[in-house]
């Protein structure tokens, strides 16, 4: 028998799928900043292998200017660390908001993932919080560099401030020297992917939802932190390989999502932000 070319398509796509599914790591829980292992019960598919996963990237601390330090300054790789903010709260709120609103075969829990492996190469979406204050090497940075080169997407988030910026877009130009960061524009696929983001506004955590916005540590003004900017890198064919929250918190959004405190018309912009972003991540 002879099948159609979509047919065929068709098949590869699951074949692929298969096969990224056969070398999926077992999903582990860390200790996180914020909340315990156990903490919040496991859901029953908690082992099962999918074809999507939230894959929370781990990374070292930046030193002194990690937010935390000299709290929180172990082996970043046994948790407790600058990478678990909002972690796992943030990530399996979302998750929950992917499986009901897509239908994209969703995990209900989190896969951490470690630029020292080819286990990246496993998930096609990875996160990280608080980039302006980590401590990325230079071999992590060309891991992700590779990652992204082949197709891989990363959304950078919870940065705020010019210092913190200024520290984030030297890391990527360890990866990236010859590719600049740019705003995204409203018509991008990736703000229409799924739902139509026309209107994007500033994302504040729940520490800062008074003041609207977060004034950083290093701040340089009084206003350093305002003002919601959507950033990006692109790859030769167009493709949006990077995307920035710069001065927004779009995992405190997640995490806080199901609180009635936290205002709705955030959490809302941050699922929907999220989702077209994996949706824009599996079909480009």
């Amino acid at each position: 028998m002879e099948w159609t070319k979509p047919v065929r398509a068709a098949v590869s796509g699951l074949a692929v799928i298969a096969s990224l599914c056969a070398f999926q790591r077992p999903f582990r829980e860390f200790p996180g900043v914020e909340y315990s292992p156990g903490e919040i019960p496991l859901p029953a598919d908690h082992q099962e292998k999918t074809e999507f996963a939230f894959a929370r990237l781990m990374f070292p601390g930046g030193g002194v200017d990690d937010g935390y330090y000299p709290r929180y300054q172990g082996d970043y790789r046994l948790g407790l660390s600058l990478w678990t903010q909002d972690y796992p709260r943030a990530d399996r709120h979302f998750s929950l908001a992917v499986r009901r609103l897509t239908r994209i075969h969703t995990r209900s829990v989190e896969q951490v993932v470690d630029l020292d492996s080819n286990e990246v190469y496993n998930w096609p979406w990875i996160y990280a919080v608080q980039v302006g204050e980590w401590g990325l090497t230079e071999k992590e940075a060309l891991a992700l560099r590779e990652y992204l080169l082949r197709g891989g997407f990363f959304m950078a988030d919870d940065l705020h401030g010019q210092y913190e910026w200024d520290l984030f877009a030297r890391t990527m130009k360890m990866a990236f020297p010859d590719r600049p960061i740019v705003d995204i524009e409203d018509a991008d696929a990736a703000f229409h992917t799924v739902y139509d983001l026309d209107e994007r506004y500033q994302l504040p955590g729940w520490a800062h939802l008074g003041q609207g916005y977060k004034r950083p540590i290093h701040a340089i003004g009084p206003e350093d932190g305002k003002g919601a900017h959507w950033r990006g890198i692109y790859d030769d064919q167009g493709r949006l390989m990077v995307a920035i929250s710069y001065n927004s918190d779009v995992g405190d959004a997640w995490e806080w999502a199901d609180e009635p405190q936290y205002p709705e018309k955030c959490a809302d912009l941050a699922i929907r932000l999220g989702i077209n972003y994996i949706a824009y991540a599996m079909t480009h």
